[in-house]
């Protein structure tokens, strides 16, 4: 658990694994920065047998003086992720995990998802009887209205897509349920946690701030992957819907946090994840909390 001001911040891990080849997620990555970079990127972020970068798949719940948060709902059990392997019908841990840090389903009362990809809308809903239903019976599920039209338009031009799946099976469900709300980017959802815009690894890609009691954390979601990302942050992945745009949204985010007191809290670093940015020389670097 860590605390900005009177704000609890908890992770929920469903996996962490050596993820992708770096040159395939990052188009622009060359092995030389990796070299430079080896002995403290390895064998934290870069698996040194194979070189492939290591993930970690995590929501983070917030427990703010009003209210029980949920960021992002990971990958989810029972889901068809054929081109995922180790994403497709998972059978994981994820709510006795929640229930582990004292929050039992129906005591969340908001769910954000930063974006709509399958990695992070999975726990919107879980299979109940052939159908799924909402996970979260008694939360509003806030999602940014521009990114959840552009991953509807996308679903129902192509239902069976491989980034479209997601849509059916975690975020249908949760409109038809009317449990969501479709918000602006910049949203404030509860007093002193916010929506920021981060476009364009997804149009509607959003991070949560949070600020309490003088401190401050922001949820980085997809704005940034991986830590060689921070180092160089002009490498955008192949995923990004617009890869300008999201280089432009990331070195903001540095620009912006840089050698501050502001919490950062990605959704895919190694654990133990959080952290700070730094300068290092003349780049960007990243301290983990307890480093």
């Amino acid at each position: 658990m860590l605390n900005i001001g009177n704000v609890t911040l908890d992770a929920i891990v469903e996996s962490e694994e050596p993820f992708a080849d770096p040159f395939q997620f990052l188009p622009d990555c060359r092995q030389e920065v990796i070299d430079e970079h080896a002995k403290w990127l390895m064998p934290r972020y870069v698996v040194p047998e194979t070189g492939r970068l290591n993930f970690c798949f995590q929501s983070y719940v917030l427990r703010t003086e009003h209210a029980t948060i949920l960021v992002d709902s990971c990958i989810g059990n029972d889901k068809e992720r054929p081109h995922r392997p180790t994403w497709h019908r998972r059978n994981g841990s994820y709510l006795a995990d929640m229930a582990a840090l004292g929050v039992r389903p129906e005591e969340i009362d908001f769910v954000l998802c930063t974006h709509l990809h399958g990695d992070h809308v999975g726990w919107n809903t879980r299979l109940v009887d052939g159908r799924w239903v909402p996970t979260f019976p008694n939360a509003k599920y806030i999602m940014a209205r521009t990114e959840c039209e552009f991953w509807q338009n996308r679903y129902y031009e192509d239902p069976t897509g491989p980034r479209n799946l997601s849509f059916g099976d975690s975020v249908l469900p949760v409109l038809e349920a009317n449990k969501a709300v479709l918000v602006d980017m910049d949203h404030e959802i509860d007093h002193g946690v916010w929506f920021e815009p981060a476009p364009g690894h997804t149009p509607g890609n959003v991070v949560v701030n949070v600020k309490s009691n003088g401190a401050s954390a922001v949820l980085l979601g997809d704005s940034i992957h991986h830590v060689l990302q921070v180092i160089e942050p002009d490498w955008s992945t192949f995923v990004d819907e617009d890869p300008a745009q999201a280089r432009a949204s990331r070195r903001a985010i540095l620009e912006k946090y840089v050698d501050t007191d502001t919490l950062i809290a990605p959704a895919h670093f190694p654990l133990p994840t959080a952290g700070h940015f730094v300068h290092e020389r003349n780049r960007f670097g990243y301290r983990m909390v307890g480093d």
